[in-house]
């Protein structure tokens, strides 16, 4: 449906796995650029960060002689990869599958949201209670405010 193009990532591991880590939950597609000498790192920082159940798919020289395509989780990759030295040559594109949204979970988050926000409104205005909601709970803060809203109107 929907993809995020991140470009490439930072080249120390600490680094990556922070921007890995903010990108885990992102329900669209992801695509990376990477080099040659960095691909099996960011692989195994995927396989940290995103477990070994998403799909990833990488792209060696696009367009060129010696284009090729692997497909499968981080740790399949990683093994195709390491069985012959000249499959890590070149320039990559890396992506990721988007987190698969469990609906249940969705809907336990909207209950909790509504939990949340109820408690915040007695102390706080409707923006500010909808800004901590979307921290707390990972919904967007537009969704909590008008989520807000009509919470408020109810009690009114």
């Amino acid at each position: 449906d929907r993809f995020a193009f991140e470009g490439f990532l930072p080249a120390k591991s600490v680094s990556r796995r922070k921007l890995l880590t903010g990108l885990e939950a992102e329900s669209r597609t992801l695509v990376f650029y990477e080099s040659s000498h960095r691909i099996a790192d960011l692989l195994e920082d995927m396989l940290a960060v995103f477990g070994g159940e998403r799909q990833i798919v990488v792209l060696r020289e696009l367009t060129k002689l010696y284009e090729s395509i692997y497909r499968g989780t981080a740790t399949e990759i990683l093994q195709h990869m390491a069985a012959d030295s000249d499959r890590s040559r070149g320039e990559f594109v890396v992506v990721v599958a988007g987190k698969v949204c469990d609906e249940s979970a969705d809907a336990l988050a909207v209950l909790n949201a509504d939990k949340v926000l109820a408690v915040l409104l007695e102390v706080l205005p409707v923006k500010q209670a909808a800004a901590v909601a979307a921290r707390l709970t990972g919904l967007p803060k537009n969704q909590l405010y008008r989520q807000a809203l009509e919470q408020q109107d109810a009690t009114d």
